[in-house]
């Protein structure tokens, strides 16, 4: 054989080689090192122990240790800027919420845009807020409190944290479909509003079921209905607002995960089969269901979907009740 020819024969045996490398170096199994997960609420709450209990299971079946990354502030933003400012690589991930379709129309100018700057991945889990009444009210049924509004424009009191809250734009979205006039009065801390409501200050509250189950065992407060579109498995004896007459109202808040737009579709699909696996697990929809968590894993396409359909609801809801933007 010439010189030509056994150089040309060895530079096939080394594309061969490098053929059948290159396949094994794309497939590297994701994850090969820490993830991050970056939270826009403190320790302690409903969303961050939702994802903590979470990322404890996706960290055992993947064998990467995923962290969470606590970054409390206004409209998401400072937990939002820093997964943005991480390599979209699958490595850093961001928890999102209903409040983040809220944050769109609510501020002037958010410094990031929730559909264009981040992928989809899988909801964790959805709840429904609870209309709730001091123990001794004499309101029975949310049929009463519209009556009773209806009879006297301006006169009910309905209780909710922060103007612009989640909770709070339920109760001008609740005035509107029940076509009523009532006062909304805003409370600094979800305590301070479960205080008002056991002293019959206001005379409705809404928030979440975590935040009153404790004055519901103790019959300081109960609960009228739910928000949800039917029955939460949480109280499934629970009317719900639409059931109670009020047709078509709805709100569902949800925790989700969410990637930096240009991660890898191959790990954003590992993530949300991984994340579906966990999602069904017994022990995490039991300790979920025990704040009030329906635990509920979705498809990329549903989570994009249902983001984009709450900044448009809560779009119409802030400007119809105008509230001014932040």
């Amino acid at each position: 054989m010439s010189i030509l020819a056994r150089l040309a024969a060895g530079c096939a045996v080394a594309a061969a080689l490098l053929a059948s490398v290159a396949p094994a170096i794309a497939q590297t199994p994701y994850p090969t090192r820490p993830v991050r997960i970056t939270v826009p609420f403190g320790p302690g709450g409903i969303a961050d122990i939702t994802v903590r209990v979470v990322a404890e299971k996706l960290t055992e079946k993947l064998g990467q240790q995923f962290v969470i990354e606590n970054l409390p502030g206004a409209g998401g933003i400072t937990a939002a800027r820093a997964a943005l400012q991480a390599t979209a690589d699958g490595y850093t991930l961001a928890l999102m919420t209903n409040g983040t379709a809220i944050s769109v129309p609510l501020f002037k100018k958010l410094p990031f845009n929730p559909v264009k700057d981040f992928e989809p991945v899988s909801s964790l889990g959805y709840f429904d807020f609870l209309f709730l009444t001091g123990g001794g009210s004499k309101y029975q049924s949310v049929a009463d409190l519209v009556a009773f509004a209806k009879a006297n424009p301006g006169a009910l009191n309905v209780g909710t944290v922060n103007v612009g809250s989640s909770q709070n734009l339920s109760a001008e979205l609740f005035k509107s479909m029940a076509g009523i006039d009532f006062t909304i009065v805003p409370y600094k801390t979800t305590p301070d509003l479960v205080i008002a409501t056991t002293r019959s200050d206001v005379d409705l509250m809404i928030d979440s079921y975590a935040s009153a189950k404790a004055m519901m065992m103790d019959k300081k407060i109960r609960a009228l209905a739910s928000s949800g579109p039917a029955r939460s498995p949480v109280t499934p004896d629970l009317v719900t607002v639409d059931e109670s007459g009020v047709k078509g109202f709805e709100v569902t808040s949800w925790n989700a995960i969410f990637a930096p737009a240009g991660t890898p579709k191959e790990v954003i699909a590992i993530l949300n089969k991984t994340i579906g696996e966990v999602m069904v697990m017994p022990d995490v929809k039991k300790r979920l269901l025990e704040l009030g968590i329906e635990a509920k894993a979705s498809t990329p396409q549903e989570l994009g979907d249902r983001l984009k359909s709450d900044i448009a609801k809560w779009t119409a809801v802030i400007d119809k009740a105008g509230i001014e933007k932040q």
